[in-house]
């Protein structure tokens, strides 16, 4: 795959980015695989538990404090996680502790923040995607 520049019209102060000639694999499904690695980060409690554990390693019970959930949403919620590749336990006795696989999770995470509050205002009043009634999707 080759590099080449490109200029991207966002913020006047932000620099060009160098992005590969492709962004989206082309694979056949390439760009679902793409939005369902989106999907797994779209839902606030797993943003909250990926926050959590980039602080180091924690095991559900420590999450559970942490997030405000019970034990069995926690659990579904690091499944989630675990199977997309973002989390990952090790057995330790009678508990599993889980934490960040992948060091590129917190720059995802400070990126995803970062352009969240640079558009804080146009994603309040977004209709495009409706605010999850209960503050919760599922996993």
């Amino acid at each position: 795959m080759s590099i080449v520049r490109v200029e991207v019209p966002v913020a006047a102060s932000a620099p060009a980015v160098l992005l590969p000639e492709a962004l989206l694999p082309e694979a056949a499904g390439g760009v679902e695989v793409v939005a369902r690695f989106f999907r797994a980060l779209g839902d606030p409690a797993r943003l909250r538990l990926l926050e959590f554990l980039l602080g180091g390693e924690r095991t559900v019970t420590e999450c559970v404090r942490q997030i405000g959930l019970s034990q069995g949403r926690v659990s579904s919620h690091l499944a989630c996680l675990a199977g997309c590749g973002y989390v990952e336990g090790r057995r330790d006795g009678r508990f599993t502790r889980y934490r960040v696989a992948d060091p590129r999770v917190a720059d995802l995470v400070v990126l995803a923040r970062s352009m969240a509050a640079d558009n804080a205002a146009a994603l309040a009043a977004c209709v495009h995607i409706p605010p999850d009634p209960d503050g919760e999707a599922g996993p």
